[in-house]
């Protein structure tokens, strides 16, 4: 951390405008755009022009890293045939374009590898983020039979899963594997693996949803099994110099189910097998991916982040409900997290990480700010004196 004498006396730069470097990876500021499914993809499952767009102002909006939504590993792990998906030649060309638009804005850009499982050929966000309805299939919608640990459906409706045999679970970890590849070759800085809300992997890890009798299944270093093996495959994929994250429910929210003891124990295992930074959500394991088993106020999920961070001795990301500079600068300043995910209040306010960095006394001249645009608001705070601020808050008098 800087003090004033290391800094011409000044007052120290906020932690949240502080560069953070993880492997051979030096994000420009702590501020993070986490995986947000948009249902967008262009024919093939590939990514157009919606996602360059969409993400892209997230580059412009001054954010450090960006990661693209949770892109399937394999067609029958797509959470909805509308998602990306990255296990071929024609996907992986497809991303080419918004990574070499996010890196010439300076901004880091990743990559959410997910699988479904149990939960795929489901509704998008803005159907309910449920089972398929009769109205939807008259509608168009694709559906086929998703896979999971058992044959136990998420929860009364939802499609029953094909239990996935002993050899299946060895043969996703190629699956998995190949993804990374992929996502190497596209260009990605960095890849997060999902393992929450329910989905395959979180659906291995949880004893709700895991009551397998092999060695995929039983204790909690049976249900770690498969997750683990992806993780060593990934991270055998990337360069040494690559960073990996991993998502993680920290818990389900149900008292039988996995809990912050077991997301700890999961953690140290994920460091030494190479994993870079633990982003702690929550929840999902029954239900839609956003179904609130966990009481939600300002912060919820940071003392998950919190807790793996200094018992696991991991770098972690906190997510959830993040709303201020402010609170988010504290978050950092008690050593709670590294990094901060702002999701939903980003795309309320794309520029947010600009309008952070004004909130905390820098980049005052916009000088940050891509000089497309800087260029026109530091000539716009001469026009405003008097009668605003530079952000354009309206100075009354009485």
């Amino acid at each position: 951390m800087n003090d004033g004498s290391l800094n011409g006396g000044r007052a120290p730069r906020p932690m949240l405008f502080e560069p953070f470097r993880i492997r051979g990876l030096t994000l420009k500021n702590r501020l993070v755009v986490p995986p947000m499914v948009h249902y967008r993809c262009d024919p093939g499952n590939t990514c157009g022009t919606f996602h360059v767009v969409h993400l892209g102002r997230y580059a412009l909006g001054g954010f450090g890293l960006v990661f693209v939504e949770a892109t399937g590993v394999e067609e029958v792990g797509l959470i909805n045939e509308h998602d990306l998906g990255i296990w071929n030649d024609a996907q992986v060309e497809s991303f080419k374009p918004l990574i070499a638009f996010m890196k010439r804005q300076g901004t880091a850009i990743g990559i959410q590898l997910a699988h479904g499982g149990r939960k795929s050929s489901s509704q998008t966000a803005m159907q309910g983020m449920g089972p398929l309805t009769e109205q939807n299939l008259k509608d168009g919608a694709r559906q086929w039979q998703p896979v999971g640990p058992t044959a136990e459906p998420v929860a009364k409706g939802w499609l029953t899963p094909r239990q996935l045999t002993t050899a299946e679970c060895k043969a996703m970890v190629g699956t998995w594997a190949n993804a990374a590849k992929n996502a190497v070759a596209a260009g990605f800085d960095t890849i997060e693996i999902h393992t929450a809300h329910g989905y395959l992997l979180a659906s291995f890890l949880s004893p709700v949803s895991n009551t397998r009798n092999d060695e995929y299944g039983g204790d909690r270093a049976g249900r770690m099994r498969l997750p683990l093996e992806i993780v060593e495959a990934v991270r055998r994929e990337m360069p040494d110099t690559m960073p990996l994250f991993l998502r993680v429910s920290s818990v389900d929210g149900t008292q039988e189910g996995w809990n912050m003891d077991d997301t700890v124990a999961f953690a140290r295992e994920l460091k030494v097998r190479g994993v870079d930074v633990i982003d702690c959500s929550s929840g999902g394991i029954a239900g839609a991916a956003t179904a609130a088993q966990v009481p939600r106020s300002l912060g919820f999920q940071v003392p998950f982040a919190e807790r793996v961070r200094k018992e696991a001795d991991i770098p972690t990301m906190a997510v959830g409900i993040i709303l201020e500079a402010q609170q988010a600068e504290a978050v950092l300043r008690n050593g709670q997290a590294d990094l901060i995910a702002v999701g939903r209040q980003s795309q309320f306010n794309p520029n947010i990480a600009h309008h952070w960095a004004h909130d905390l006394g820098i980049n005052s001249r916009f000088e940050d700010w891509s000089p497309e645009y800087g260029w026109w608001l530091e000539k716009r705070i001469k026009t405003l004196e008097g009668f605003a601020t530079p952000t354009g808050i309206v100075t009354r008098r009485s």
